[in-house]
């Protein structure tokens, strides 16, 4: 059974509530049918007509008094209210919906703002960042070609703080929805000092913080992305590395790095791409990508459904 396949059926096992608030997008309403179909998720596909009056004027008061500090006004938030997204996000924060995915037919800076305001971030770690879960054919690395790749969609220039709990949400991300032990490299052009990369230094403070939070976890770093994932090379060039080229979590430095990477990869080896999925908020989001394919969509909510088992 390939990685998509054992996670469509991982997600039936305790199936969840997903909600879809993008009714509008023709991707999403067959993406919808599709998962209601396979038995993947209780799905909801919300539509304004589903907006209650006096619930959206309680969350519209809710938000502005959380933001009124932020210069925000309240003809603003009834804007933002007006649109299915923040208006499920905060019953999704309520409990009413398991989880949310979207993305098809908004950007991921307007759904990561409704995610991080409506449903809040984790308070232990109070950042907001995204993974892809890569799924390569054909391929004899990571675990039979399936990989974390993070962050590549939302924090543009990590800093080691930021790094460390970007790779300890992944980390955690690979352990529940694909059932890994995580291996972690921080990814960069030199290993080991072979070059004067600037964020050798970042990276070293960055895994001393992992370690801090999370002892048990294998990673390493700073390495080249060969020296991670190809045990051959990691003997020549990283001998006493914990991971021995065996990375299956790969954390980019900046997300330059990690958004061109995650292209390729889609791109010129046919993997699939699954996310971005959001890490480090109170519920389980996907993002998604505006140029996604219906079996994305579906991908994605069969993942969301799994972290919020």
């Amino acid at each position: 059974m390939d990685a998509i396949s054992r996670i469509r059926s991982r997600a039936r096992e305790k199936i969840k509530s997903i909600v879809l608030p993008e009714f509008g997008d023709k991707r999403t309403v067959e993406a919808a049918r599709i998962i209601e179909a396979e038995g993947l998720a209780k799905v909801t596909l919300f539509t304004r007509d589903m907006i209650d009056g006096k619930e959206q004027e309680r969350y519209i008061q809710e938000y502005y008094e959380a933001y009124k500090s932020k210069d925000i006004n309240i003809d603003a938030v009834k804007g933002f209210f007006s649109d299915t997204l923040y208006y499920t996000a905060m019953m999704t924060s309520e409990g009413k919906f398991d989880g949310l995915v979207a993305g098809a037919a908004h950007t991921t800076a307007d759904t990561v703002r409704a995610a991080m305001r409506c449903i809040g971030m984790d308070e232990r770690i109070m950042l907001v960042s995204s993974c892809f879960i890569m799924a390569v054919p054909e391929c004899p690395y990571g675990n039979d070609g399936v990989f974390v790749y993070a962050d590549s969609g939302v924090i543009p220039d990590p800093n080691s703080r930021q790094l460390s709990c970007i790779a300890f949400l992944a980390a955690e991300l690979a352990g529940k929805v694909l059932g890994l032990e995580p291996r972690i490299a921080f990814l960069s052009y030199s290993t080991r000092g072979s070059a004067k990369a600037k964020s050798a230094a970042k990276i070293a403070e960055a895994l001393i913080m992992l370690k801090e939070m999370a002892p048990n976890l294998l990673a390493d770093g700073e390495m080249q992305v060969d020296a991670a994932i190809v045990p051959e090379v990691a003997k020549i060039k990283y001998p006493d590395s914990q991971i021995g080229g065996k990375a299956n979590v790969l954390i980019f430095p900046n997300l330059e790095a990690g958004n061109i990477s995650y292209k390729l990869t889609q791109r010129l080896a046919k993997a699939r791409a699954l996310g971005p999925l959001l890490l480090g908020l109170n519920k389980p989001v996907s993002d998604l990508s505006r140029g996604c394919l219906v079996e994305d969509i579906v991908d994605c909510a069969a993942v969301t459904a799994i972290r919020a088992q």
